[in-house]
This record gives structure tokens, C-alpha cells and sequence, in this order.
């Protein structure tokens, strides 16, 4: 099968770029691991404005999706630039909600359609954290076929980033829907979750590895730069292949979740829609591939920036720190290379 964009979902992903390259995001990361959330909610309502959570929320509750080329589109963007805050989380929260239907989809969907909330939430099976409960409006949880809206965020716990804290929610709180319906939209969640986390793997590979080809440029030994030297070459090159060779299977994954999202009866609630067999597979594939190249992006920068790599006062360790968490994130490497090996 040979997949290319359109017009439009390039324009797309042009436009957000231009938005995120004008807001800063350095700035905007650091207030962030700071505990202030101005200015990522600010930037969060106007990544909402450009249409990007609308993406995974049905036109019945002010959406205009599941659409996940377009999906994984604006979240290559968004890990370029480092956005803060729980895309992966809010945009599988979408599906969920949309999957289980009912007073709770009719009440956060449009919020979450339109910036309005943020949310975070943790599925039976991917861990027990849900990343930045803190500046949630909600953290939903998922064991067996009950959906819970959590009374609090809970106590942090460690993070590798700084600005992608992470929380145990505290337990407890009324069950807001239960059934069958749940536990197959917690199934769709999840391969939301860790299919939009492989694009901002993907697009944090990217910027980590631009960021190095520029610096051995400028960088210098025995008077000429170091991006002449042959082993530099060499790496930088095994680095571009890794994340272009993740590419295809991230819009692989992306159609193979179109094609399951446009089955009769997905996303009504009702649970009664058959998933592609491929799909799940297809995102554990794209998964361990993506975050496996965009760590393996972060190694290359850390080796060829050298010390100033490990600086707070250099933007790239933002980029650095991140990589691994997201390799990890909502499947492991070898979790995800066990699904995708059972198909």
C-alpha cells in the first residue's frame, strides 16, 4: 500500500507548526515543571482552537472525528515542539467516553472537543499513573467493565521529565457507567493512547535529531566541525533511518484505525462493534518502533552535544528527558513487541 498525505493534512500540520514555533513552548515547559499551568492551558486552548482534540471526538458531541491520520499528524507536531500537558491521555479519553456513550459522554466530550478540559485517566493493564492528573479537569479510570471519574489526583510520584508528572489517583469515587461497553472502549483507548504517544515519540526524534545536525555544523575539532567526521556521520544517518523507517507503520497504524473507526456501530456506545483484527497490532507495532527510534534520537544528541547536553539551561534537555518516558509510555517495547508478534 502506498500512503501519502493530502494537501490538506500537510497544511495541517504546517499550521500547527508555525503556532507552536510562535508560543514558545522552551517557556512554556518550564513554567509547567514549575507547577504553573497558565501557559500550557493557554497554549492548550489554542491547539484546541486549530481543531486538534475535536480529532477524536464524534460530530454528535461537537467533535469532528475519530479521524486518526489526522490524529497522528498533529501529534508529530506537538512532540516536535514538547507540548505539555496529557494529549495522549485527553485524546483516548475521547474515545472512551464516545465508546461508552451516555450522560458522561454528553458532558465532557464537547468540553474536551473545545479545549474546555483537559483530561488524564489510567486503563486496567497500561500502569497505575495518570500523567498530569494535576492540571486535569478529570482523570477517569478503567478496571474491568467500570469507568470511574477519580476524587482527586492523587500524590505524585518520580518522573524522568519534569514538565509529565505523574499521579496514582486516589482510588474511590462512583462508578459513571459500567458494562460491556466499557471494557471494549477501554480496549480502543488504549490503542488511542499509545498510538497518539508514538507520534509525539516520533516527532521528538525529529526536533532531537534537526537540533544535533545543527550543532555538529557549528561545533568544532581540530578546526573543521565535527559533522565532518565519519562516525558522526554514521550516527546521525542510523538515527534519520530508525525514525524513517518508523513513519509508514505510525500512518499504517492510522489506517488501520480509520478503517476500524468506520465500521457500523463504532463509537455509539453500544460495544457491539467488531474490531479490525489488525489494528491492535498495527499500533504496538508503530509503538515500539517510534519510541524506540526517538530514544535512540536522544542518545545520538546526548553523545554528539557532549556536557552541554546535560544543562538546564540548554532547551534541548527538554526534548532529552522526554524521549524515554514516551518510549515507555502506555506499552513498553517489549509489551508492544509481544502484541504486535501475536497479531
Amino acid at each position: 500500500m502506498r500512503f501519502l498525505l493530502t494537501d490538506e493534512q500537510r497544511e495541517f500540520g504546517r499550521s500547527l507548526d508555525a503556532l507552536l514555533t510562535a508560543a514558545d513552548t522552551p517557556a512554556v515547559l518550564r513554567a509547567w515543571a514549575a507547577g504553573d499551568h497558565g501557559p500550557g492551558r493557554a497554549l492548550w486552548g489554542r491547539l484546541a482552537d486549530a481543531g486538534v482534540f475535536a480529532l477524536a471526538v464524534p460530530e454528535a458531541y461537537g467533535g469532528v472525528g475519530p479521524l486518526p491520520v489526522e490524529a497522528a499528524v498533529a501529534c508529530v507536531e506537538l512532540g516536535r515542539h514538547a507540548v505539555p500537558g496529557p494529549v495522549a491521555e485527553t485524546l483516548a479519553a475521547g474515545v472512551l467516553l464516545a465508546g461508552t456513550g451516555g450522560p458522561v459522554a454528553a458532558e465532557w466530550l464537547p468540553g474536551i472537543a473545545s479545549g474546555a478540559a483537559m483530561v488524564s485517566l489510567t486503563l486496567e493493564g497500561y500502569g497505575p499513573y495518570a500523567p498530569d492528573a494535576d492540571a486535569a479537569d478529570a482523570v477517569f479510570t478503567v478496571t474491568g467493565d467500570e469507568l470511574r471519574l477519580a476524587p482527586g489526583p492523587g500524590e505524585p510520584s518520580a518522573s524522568v521529565d519534569p514538565a509529565r508528572r505523574l499521579f496514582r489517583p486516589e482510588p474511590g469515587g462512583a462508578p459513571v457507567a459500567k458494562g460491556p461497553a466499557v471494557r471494549a472502549a477501554a480496549r480502543a483507548a488504549g490503542d488511542t493512547a499509545a498510538f497518539a504517544t508514538a507520534a509525539l515519540a516520533l516527532g521528538c526524534g525529529e526536533e532531537l535529531l534537526r537540533a544535533t545536525v545543527a550543532y555538529v555544523k557549528q561545533r568544532t575539532q581540530f578546526g573543521v566541525p565535527v559533522g565532518s567526521f565519519q562516525a558522526v556521520k554514521h550516527r546521525l544517518a542510523d538515527t534519520l533511518l530508525g525514525l524513517e523507517f518508523a513513519r509508514p507503520l505510525l500512518y499504517g497504524a492510522a489506517v488501520e484505525l480509520a478503517s476500524e473507526v468506520s465500521r457500523p456501530g463504532a463509537g455509539t456506545g453500544s460495544g457491539s462493534a467488531e474490531r479490525s483484527p489488525g489494528a491492535g497490532s498495527a499500533v504496538a507495532a508503530a509503538k515500539v518502533t517510534a519510541g524506540e527510534a526517538g530514544y535512540a534520537a536522544a542518545r545520538t544528541a546526548l553523545q554528539l552535544h557532549g556536557a552541554i547536553g546535560y544543562t538546564e539551561e540548554l532547551d534541548l534537555a527538554w526534548w532529552l528527558r522526554r524521549a524515554r518516558p514516551l518510549r515507555d509510555a502506555w506499552g513498553t517495547p517489549s509489551a508492544c513487541r509481544a502484541r504486535a508478534l501475536a497479531g
